[in-house]
C-alpha cells in the first residue's frame, strides 16, 4: 500500500491557507470574506488529518471534528451578521459600511 507523504499535505494545506489569507485581505464584500476564513479552516483541518495520519493517531481527526463544529457555528452566526447588515444599510460590502459612524 502505497502512502502520501506528509509533505504533500502540507504544501497543499499552505497553499489553501494562502489563497484563504489573500481573500480575507483583499476583498471588501463580507460574504466572500466568510468563505475565504471557511477556506483557511479547511486548510487547518487538512493539515491535521496529515499529522494524524502520518503519527498513526486519532487524536488529529477528532479536532477536525471539533473545528468542522466552530466552523459551522461561525458560519451560522456570520451570515446572521451579513443578513442584519444588508436588511439595515443595504449592502454587503464592508468598505461602505461604517458602523462607528454616529
Amino acid at each position: 500500500m502505497h502512502s502520501i507523504p506528509l509533505s504533500y499535505y502540507l504544501i497543499l494545506s499552505v497553499i489553501i491557507f494562502l489563497i484563504g489569507s489573500i481573500g480575507v485581505l483583499t476583498r471588501r464584500n463580507a460574504i466572500i470574506i466568510f468563505m475565504c476564513i471557511e477556506l483557511m479552516l479547511n486548510a487547518v483541518n487538512l493539515t491535521l488529518v496529515g499529522f494524524s495520519r502520518f503519527s498513526g493517531d486519532q487524536a488529529g481527526q477528532i479536532m477536525v471534528l471539533m473545528v468542522m463544529t466552530v466552523a459551522a457555528a461561525e458560519a451560522a452566526v456570520g451570515l446572521a451578521i451579513v443578513l442584519s447588515l444588508f436588511r439595515n444599510k443595504e449592502t454587503v460590502y464592508l468598505d461602505e459600511v461604517n458602523l462607528m459612524k454616529w
